[in-house]
């Protein structure tokens, strides 16, 4: 059983109503995989990366849109498109 919290990472202090949350976590076979998972925007370009946590999960504070979500692990790169909405956290699973 992966060690991932349901839900995703805890937003527990953060003022979700006032942000653009995108999170989620990162799998193979269930298990939680460390890599990197960058924010492209709309036209594709870069805007941030961030790395996994032992448990696979990412987050990050974006402007609301379209994103392209790019997970970067050992032998697989893997993308997911999402629309993000202020005053929600839009939670995407990643299995590669």
């Amino acid at each position: 059983m992966c060690g991932a919290k349901a839900g995703g990472p805890d937003l527990a202090g953060v003022d979700v109503a006032n942000e653009t949350i995108i999170q989620g976590s990162v799998t193979r076979d269930g298990e939680p995989v460390n890599g990197y998972v960058r924010l492209l925007d709309e036209g594709g370009e870069f805007t941030a990366e961030v790395p996994t946590s032992a448990t696979g999960q990412f987050r990050f504070f974006a402007r609301p849109g379209k994103w392209t979500l790019r997970a970067l692990v050992p032998g697989a790169t893997v993308d997911r498109v999402v629309v993000a909405s202020q005053g929600a956290f839009t939670e995407v699973a990643i299995a590669v």
